[in-house]
């Protein structure tokens, strides 16, 4: 299982849209492999769009201002 890592923060801090970076990578994937997304708010319309896409995630809070996503790619063997 491979987990690739992104944080949004510098990018929204430089004004870029990071969205086209997450979907790049989440396409990469394999089944069993993880996005792990860090963002300073909680990503809604990420998870949404992953989860249609049929994508399970865990959300946790990483202290003040640090949201961390885990999106698990569909067919994984923990499903």
């Amino acid at each position: 299982m491979k987990t690739t890592r992104i944080d949004v923060r510098p990018l929204l801090d430089r004004a870029e849209n990071p969205l086209p970076q997450l979907l790049e990578a989440a396409e990469c994937l394999r089944p069993g492999d993880q996005l792990e997304v860090t963002a300073p708010f909680l990503p809604a319309p990420l998870i949404e769009k992953l989860r249609g896409d049929g994508f399970v995630f865990q959300v946790h809070q990483a202290g003040a201002g640090a949201w961390v996503v885990v999106f698990r790619c569909p067919g994984s063997p923990e499903e």
